[in-house]
């Protein structure tokens, strides 16, 4: 197996670092939006919440419904989603390429995210990734999500990888912060959803403004 500087595995999250799935994610909303007779989403705020996941999406996107009553919503949201597919989700352009890198290398790559799995295997499936990932931990695999370090040690476990010699990819402090505590090293995606935080006061080893830029901070380049 060759390595990267060092680090022989590489994990990413899905949503906002991988892919660009907020266009079906918002859709699925204005839907539900529509059922129970409440205004259309504000499209560029519920993007950045995304990578939260789903009751973050009903609360950004429905901002005049209660707690209880998101708690409800959210099993016809998620229906509504599935039922739509990833119509519009895509890879970020440039992600493929890095991938394929990764891959010409011998360097396994899986992803950690909280995205249930009956949700996040479509994903990947439509996306051409089924066959290329070696590992995939979704919210559901394990009785823990990010930030917890669990699902992140279970990914390296998979791929047979030692965390210490593992990098992690993500758009979110959760993210960033699951990685650390798993002992590996950590890439904050800043051309993600970001939940409206500042990358740069994650404390990731590295930071790439852009995909063009991801090689470089996976030491590729």
């Amino acid at each position: 197996m060759n390595t990267a500087g060092g680090f022989s595995a590489v994990l990413f999250d899905l949503d906002g670092t991988l892919a660009d799935s907020a266009p079906d994610l918002v859709a699925a909303l204005s839907t539900l939006s529509r059922e129970i007779g409440e205004p259309e989403p504000d499209p560029i705020a519920v993007s950045r919440v995304v990578s939260t996941g789903g009751r973050a999406i009903l609360r950004c996107g429905l901002p005049r419904i209660a707690e209880e009553r998101i708690e409800e919503l959210l099993p016809r949201y998620l229906h509504l989603y599935a039922e739509r597919g990833n119509v519009s989700t895509r890879l970020y352009e440039g992600i493929d390429e890095v991938l394929r890198s990764l891959e010409a290398r011998g360097i396994p790559w899986g992803i950690v995210t909280n995205k249930v799995g009956w949700l996040a295997a479509p994903v990947i499936e439509q996306l051409g990734l089924k066959g290329r990932c070696s590992a995939l931990v979704a919210g559901d695999t394990l009785s823990v999500r990010k930030p917890d370090p669990a699902p992140v040690l279970h990914a390296c476990a998979l791929m047979k990888a030692d965390p210490l010699l593992t990098q992690f990819v993500g758009d979110d402090l959760r993210d960033i912060e699951a990685g650390r505590a798993a002992g590996t090293r950590t890439i904050a995606a800043a051309w993600g959803y970001l939940n409206g935080g500042d990358p740069h006061s994650w404390g990731a080893d590295a930071i790439a403004n852009d995909v063009a830029a991801l090689p470089a901070c996976l030491l590729l380049a």
